[in-house]
């Protein structure tokens, strides 16, 4: 009813309206902690700043924060899950590509190390050099095993994050049906599907835990 600026927004517009009235109204929705999570995204994407790779992985990642405390209040219609769902996926792709150059990074690297020991063959002191051109690669390549193997822990919690998200949102649609003051015949099709939805993500994360514990 009192907006600091009316819709239609862009996405400017909407960053200005949670900063004008995060104290009043979104502080009381979400935590008010995550005041910094709107001022960030706002000083990236609506002030002209060039964004490299780095940057990008972290408005991501505050952007699914964001989403993810908006969860616990509604679902808005589905409209919340299919954002939260494509911004993970934006994530996850940064990730992959990430990968990709580190291990690319890699080959490199060891491939730098091969010519190096080739040109050295001919040397008469092949064998004494030998042992400090192997140090030289392990010292090369661990930097390169370290960065890769922290990419792919980041692969992993990102995809138990979005099976807990999910999770998350189906619980909250089933136990908000559950009221019977709210409870229709399309309410009953929903809630059908988000408890089928739920059996079958709770399978797969039982079998992601099985297969942690081995």
């Amino acid at each position: 009813q009192i907006l600091y600026l009316k819709p239609p927004w862009t996405l400017g517009n909407l960053l200005k309206c949670y900063k004008k009235h995060w104290m009043a109204v979104f502080g009381y929705v979400v935590p008010r902690s995550l005041l910094s999570t709107v001022e960030c995204l706002y000083k990236h994407l609506c002030t002209g700043k060039t964004v490299d790779s780095s940057t990008e992985g972290i408005l991501l990642q505050e952007s699914k924060k964001l989403l993810h405390a908006f969860s616990s209040r509604s679902d808005y219609n589905g409209v919340l899950p299919q954002a939260y769902a494509e911004v993970n996926k934006l994530y996850q792709t940064l990730t992959e590509v990430r990968g990709a150059l580190v291990r690319s990074d890699s080959e490199q690297d060891l491939s730098e190390d091969i010519m190096v020991l080739s040109e050295n063959a001919v040397c008469e002191k092949m064998e004494a050099m030998t042992p400090n051109l192997q140090n030289c690669e392990e010292k090369k390549s661990h930097p390169s095993f370290h960065v890769a193997q922290e990419n792919r822990h980041q692969e992993i919690w990102s995809v138990l994050e979005a099976v807990w998200n999910t999770i998350n949102l189906y619980s909250i649609e089933i136990f908000q049906k559950l009221d019977p003051n709210t409870v229709t015949l399309t309410a009953k099709s929903l809630f059908e599907e988000a408890f089928l939805g739920l059996q079958k993500l709770l399978a797969a994360v039982n079998d992601i835990r099985e297969g942690i514990s081995r």
